[in-house]
């Protein structure tokens, strides 16, 4: 069977992010072993949205939804951040700290 690829990974973590929790581009390239790849997790996010990934959940390392702009140009990411009760107030994540989920915690 073949390796998986690095977006495969990213995926696979991606969807085990719990309902209404978020984590960053950085926590997901740590969990992987590539702490540097923050940026390349951000390019599987960007070509995850015919998939069936929760890409809504991932955001930057200070809570700000870099990624909606892959969101068809509207404010669905944030309307389905809303939707899972993560309140968002200009483009931010309001308590960022208590909504954030890192992998490397809870998978180990």
């Amino acid at each position: 069977m073949e390796e998986p690829n690095f977006f495969d990974k990213v995926y696979e973590v991606a969807k085990l992010i719990p309902y209404g929790r978020v984590t960053s581009y950085g926590a997901i390239a740590k969990y992987l072993g590539a702490a540097r790849s923050a940026r390349m997790v951000g390019w599987a996010m960007n070509k995850s949205l015919e998939k069936d990934i929760p890409a809504h959940r991932v955001v930057n390392r200070i809570g700000l939804l870099t990624g909606k702009q892959h969101f068809g140009g509207t404010n669905l990411m944030q309307q389905l951040l809303e939707n899972e009760g993560v309140k968002v107030v200009d483009n931010q994540i309001v308590d960022f700290k208590k909504h954030f989920w890192d992998p490397f915690v809870e998978l180990g």
